[in-house]
């Protein structure tokens, strides 16, 4: 090759070099240009935004007794949909009202929030934790409704029980329980079998221990001050044991008892002893299958007020806490209280109504349901419920 051919080859391979220079020169002063106008002087250009990561959603577990558990499931639904539940995740756990405070006590960290059917167990709760803990587990509680006890009867023999008793008491359901001819002794229907009555186990459910409360306040005549002397007395321990020894039942959930009932029929039991809104949520069930029940309160009654406790246990978070204080107020708001009206309770917050034309204490009238109850027991002391669980407790072993 010619030394001319050779300058002429380097001379090319500047001027390119010369224009890709004047084209990166250009490309500055036009982006420096556009910077200058987009941000003043001093001014440093605003970051690319980055996309925020999705919040995590916070996890409660309520350990709740299932008498609610067709109102708390609907409520989780709608507080899923609603703007306040969107990074909330509830999970409900059932449990017998005492089963569920046991649990807390032995640490299961699946619960943030104990809402048993009443506060009757809530003081032994209590002294329990701070026996092993020494501090309060309790940071808030509120009532979400109320629902006192009832007895559940088969209209029929309900009918065919007055007839030899004149009224359902405990009174006359210890006599019908110890008539060793059963229906026959009572109303000549020996087809009917023994007479058949249920609550549940008062060792693990609420309404069951709640049973056991009003039966000796009834027997001794009282609304108030129930004592150890009460509860120890010969008499009332003869009684209570004889009227034990014959009930049926015994099951940890008083809607599953409910369940029972109207799906076997009277072939199960003839009576229940129940909170007022599982008869409300299955009268019309028990109609279309075995026929009507009756509702009927006892002498001496009490509310079960269904609290609900947000936990100051070590697992459970400040968000946690935080979380189940949201859920709570959403389940006191007027529309879900309402929602509360159709499975029977009288709703925890005095601003919803229950006496109207639609409310099921009106609809439901005939099958004796009341808004006004008689009379309305204290809640015993907690050496008291002890010593009464565990009196039951003994006879169960001697049975």
């Amino acid at each position: 090759m010619s030394e001319s051919s050779k300058l002429t080859v380097a001379g090319k391979i500047t001027i390119l070099l010369f224009i890709v220079g004047c084209l990166a020169g250009a490309y500055y002063l036009f982006t420096q240009r556009n910077t200058d106008i987009a941000a003043p002087s001093g001014v440093a250009s605003p970051p690319i935004p980055v996309p925020k990561a999705e919040k995590k959603a916070v996890q409660i577990g309520i350990a709740y007794g299932t008498e609610k558990e067709r109102w708390l499931q609907w409520a989780v639904e709608e507080f899923a949909k609603a703007p306040q539940g969107k990074n909330i995740k509830v999970k409900l756990i059932p449990m017998g009202s005492l089963e569920g405070a046991r649990a807390v006590l032995s640490g299961d960290e699946r619960i943030h929030v104990w809402s048993p059917a009443s506060a009757m167990y809530k003081d032994a709760f209590v002294q329990d934790w701070q026996v092993k803990h020494g501090s309060d587990p309790i940071v808030r509680g509120e009532n979400l409704a109320l629902t006192p006890m009832v007895f559940v009867i088969w209209e029929e023999r309900y009918q065919a029980f007055l007839g030899k008793f004149k009224e359902l008491s405990f009174k006359t359901v210890g006599e019908a329980l110890k008539e060793k001819g059963g229906w026959d002794a009572i109303a000549d229907k020996p087809e009917w079998g023994f007479f058949k009555f249920g609550h549940t186990d008062p060792n693990r459910s609420n309404s069951g221990l709640m049973t056991l409360v009003l039966m000796a306040y009834d027997y001794h005549g009282l609304c108030r001050d129930l004592t150890l002397k009460e509860i120890l007395s010969v008499p009332f321990q003869d009684w209570l044991q004889g009227f034990e020894r014959a009930v049926g039942g015994l099951v940890h959930s008083t809607g599953t008892m409910m369940k029972d009932m109207v799906l076997k029929g009277p072939s199960t039991y003839d009576a229940l002893m129940v909170y007022e809104n599982v008869a409300i949520d299955y009268l019309k069930n028990a109609e279309g299958r075995w026929g009507t029940l009756r509702v009927v309160y006892p002498h001496r009654n009490a509310w079960n007020d269904n609290p609900y406790y947000i936990l100051n246990v070590p697992w459970s978070s400040g968000k946690q806490r935080e979380a189940a204080n949201t859920f709570l107020e959403f389940l006191l708001s007027e529309p879900i209280q309402k929602r509360s009206l159709v499975h029977g309770f009288r709703p925890g917050n005095p601003a919803v109504a229950i006496k109207f034309a639609s409310s099921p204490f009106v609809v439901y009238q005939q099958y004796g349901l009341k808004i006004d109850i008689p009379s309305v027991c204290d809640t015993p002391k907690a050496e008291v419920i002890n010593n009464l669980l565990a009196s039951w407790l003994r006879n169960q072993r001697v049975r």
